[in-house]
């Protein structure tokens, strides 16, 4: 990733408490900026808009779940432009107060995409499992509640954070676990037209027969890769649908540039949210 914004910031808001699988998505892309924690999705947003700090790292989706929740619905109206994403390979690790045992453990506590992602360990130690809204703050009431019969699943630096021990590492059903999350500025930063780029955009068809069908021809006449399609109903209303969409290449790049001119032709509204460098771990990706 390169771009003034990132290299630049100075703090990052994300979602969840400290130690969150977010915290240590912001460690990791931005080193060099503070990161700030915030309740929900929409505050981290709001933490950018308002001047708070200078970027937002959001999660999008996630390998085995699929798209996280909402965010769809958050990003067109933030009105935050992407500048960067990274792919953040998600460890669970089972944490308890030191001098637990595995064998005294009787209850887990963890967000509920993350006790799914962990049911054999859940059933190979017989745990009642109970969701939280947050690993990190799963990992912090565990902590809290002093009682060596209580578990969470979360971090690491979850467990590192609130004094924590690790009773058994890498939980998680599958190895592949991935979390993609989006950087996100007040600002636009567009990535130059070279080396691999992502551009990411929403758009509305417009009420005319195979609409959706004509405006995906352009990319497939002009041989530009749609690594994402989604669909999501705005306002709770089945006839209102809008598309989120990620492309491989640049709107400068003439391939790409005719086809969005043909998207353009058959919908009722295009933004694009961000053109950015590609990670470079979408190489290794499954």
């Amino acid at each position: 990733m390169s771009g003034s914004a990132i290299k630049n910031a100075k703090r990052v808001a994300f979602q969840g408490e400290p130690g969150a699988y977010a915290h240590l998505a912001a460690q990791e892309t931005l080193p060099h900026a503070q990161a700030v924690p915030c309740p929900t999705f929409e505050d981290a947003a709001e933490a950018v808009r308002a001047g708070e700090t200078d970027l937002c790292i959001i999660p999008v989706e996630n390998s085995l779940m699929g798209r996280i929740a909402d965010i769809h619905h958050l990003l067109p109206e933030a009105g935050l432009h992407i500048v960067g994403e990274h792919f953040l390979r998600i460890r669970h690790q089972l944490l308890g107060l030191p001098g637990a045992k595995l064998a005294g453990l009787k209850r887990v506590f963890s967000q509920g995409p993350a006790l799914a992602q962990c049911l054999r360990v859940i059933r190979e130690l017989k745990l009642k499992a109970e969701n939280w809204h947050d690993t990190a703050g799963a990992a912090h009431h565990v902590a809290e509640l002093q009682d060596p019969t209580v578990a969470a699943i979360a971090s690491a630096i979850a467990g590192r954070i609130y004094g924590l021990d690790v009773l058994k590492a890498n939980v998680e059903d599958e190895s592949h676990n991935m979390t993609r999350f989006l950087i996100m500025s007040h600002e636009p930063d567009d990535a130059p037209n070279e080396g691999k780029v992502v551009t990411t955009f929403v758009f509305r068809v417009r009420n005319v027969p195979a609409a959706l069908y004509k405006a995906m021809g352009g990319f497939a006449t002009n041989g530009v890769n749609m690594t994402k399609l989604e669909s999501y109903q705005l306002g709770g209303s089945f006839s209102a649908t809008q598309f989120y969409a990620d492309i491989e290449g640049h709107p400068d790049d003439r391939a790409v540039k005719l086809a969005l001119e043909e998207l353009a032709f058959f919908t009722s509204k295009l933004s694009v949210l961000g053109v950015y460098p590609a990670s470079p771990l979408r190489e290794e990706l499954p």
